[in-house]
C-alpha cells in the first residue's frame, strides 16, 4: 500500500483525499464516499451518496474544522474509512441520510426541505479487498499532463477490489457480497474552481475486466491523461483520451460520452458512456466562481462489448451569468 499521509504543501489548498465506489449489481445498490483535508484551511469534508435500487437516493455530508487526521480511522463527521493489515479497508457509517426520490434534489434539500422524500436511518459496514496492484497515475502521464492536472493532485492512487458487508437503509438491509469496488487517494493541491472540465469513470466489465480513464481537458483542448485499464490481472495505463461526443444538461450535468483510448501496449479503444440519475455537488470559491461536481453510477461499452457499469464523474465550471 502506498504511505496514506504526506506532509502539506504551503499552498492553502492542498489537500489530502480518500475515495471509495461500489455497486452491487444484485439489489441495484451503489454508493460513494470521500473525505478531503486541507490541514492549511483547518478543513474537513466528506460525503456518502447512496443510490438506491427504487432510483432515489440518501446523501450524508459535514464539513469540520481540523488541522490533523490519524492514520488508524481517517474519520470526517460519522464517515470512516478505516486502513487494515493486507490492504483491506474496512468503509463504516452509522446515523441519519436525507433522501429525495430525484437524486439531483438531494444538494438542494437544505434550502427547500420540501425537496426530501424523508430522513431514513442508514448503517453502512464494508469491507474492501483488493484484486489489482496499487495504480499511480502521475508515474505514467506525461510532463504535459502532470503540468495540466497540477490543480487536481500531485500523486493519485487507485485500485481495483470486491467489497463485501452490509448496508441497512431504513428498514432494507441489503448483503453485499462480492460486488465490484474500487478506492483512490490523492495528495496536493486542489482547487475545483480553477479546473476546465474533469471526467473520471470507474467502469467494471468484470473481475477480469476493468477500466478508469481520467482527464482534464481545458478550454483550449489540450488534455491531462490519467488512468488505466485492468484487464486479465494486469494494470496497463491509458496514455491518450480523446473526447469523440459528449452531451450535458443544462452545461455541467453529463448525459453521455464517447471516448477514445489508447492504452500503453498501442491499443485503441472506444469507450460509450451514459450516465444514470445525477447528484451535483457544488463548490463555489471566494470571488463566486462555481464548479459542479457530478456524481452518478452509469451504463458502459467498451469496443463494442456491452454489460459494463460503474461510476460517471465529471466536474464542470458553471458559466457566470
Amino acid at each position: 500500500m502506498e504511505p496514506l499521509k504526506h506532509r502539506p504543501k504551503n499552498h492553502v489548498e492542498w489537500n489530502e483525499s480518500y475515495y471509495f465506489v461500489f455497486y452491487d449489481l444484485k439489489h441495484r445498490l451503489g454508493g460513494m464516499t470521500r473525505l478531503g483535508f486541507k490541514p492549511n484551511k483547518r478543513e474537513a469534508m466528506t460525503f456518502l451518496f447512496l443510490f438506491l435500487p427504487d432510483g432515489s437516493a440518501a446523501g450524508y455530508q459535514a464539513v469540520e474544522e481540523t488541522v490533523d487526521y490519524g492514520l488508524q480511522d481517517l474519520r470526517v463527521g460519522r464517515v470512516v474509512h478505516k486502513p487494515l493489515p493486507g490492504g483491506v479497508w474496512k468503509y463504516c457509517f452509522e446515523g441519519s441520510m436525507v433522501a429525495a426520490r430525484n437524486p439531483a434534489d438531494l444538494p438542494r434539500v437544505r434550502g427547500n426541505p420540501s425537496l426530501a422524500s424523508g430522513v431514513l436511518p442508514v448503517r453502512v459496514e464494508l469491507s474492501f479487498t483488493p484484486i489489482s496492484e496499487v495504480y499511480e497515475y502521475s508515474a505514467h502521464m506525461t510532463p504535459e499532463s502532470r503540468m495540466l492536472g497540477e490543480k487536481s493532485g500531485d500523486e493519485h492512487w487507485e485500485q481495483v477490489g470486491v467489497v463485501n458487508g452490509e448496508v441497512r437503509v431504513g428498514g432494507e438491509t441489503y448483503i453485499v457480497e462480492q460486488s465490484m469496488s474500487q478506492r483512490d487517494h490523492t495528495h496536493g493541491v486542489r482547487e475545483w474552481t480553477s479546473i476546465d472540465y474533469w471526467l473520471y469513470y470507474v467502469v467494471w466489465f468484470s473481475r477480469e475486466l476493468a477500466v478508469n480513464p481520467a482527464a482534464i481537458i481545458m478550454d483550449d483542448g489540450r488534455v491531462s491523461t490519467g488512468g488505466f485499464l485492468f484487464e486479465k490481472g494486469r494494470n496497463i495505463p491509458v496514455e491518450r483520451i480523446r473526447v469523440l461526443e459528449q452531451e450535458f444538461r443544462d452545461g455541467v450535468l453529463p448525459v453521455y460520452s464517447r471516448l477514445e483510448l489508447v492504452d500503453g501496449l498501442g491499443r485503441r479503444h472506444v469507450l460509450e458512456a451514459r450516465a444514470g440519475p445525477v447528484i451535483p455537488v457544488p463548490f463555489t470559491d471566494s470571488e463566486g466562481n462555481v464548479s459542479i461536481l457530478a456524481q452518478s453510477f452509469g451504463s458502459f461499452k467498451l469496443d463494442g462489448v456491452e454489460g459494463g457499469y460503474g461510476s460517471f464523474e465529471t466536474l464542470r465550471r458553471k458559466p457566470r451569468k
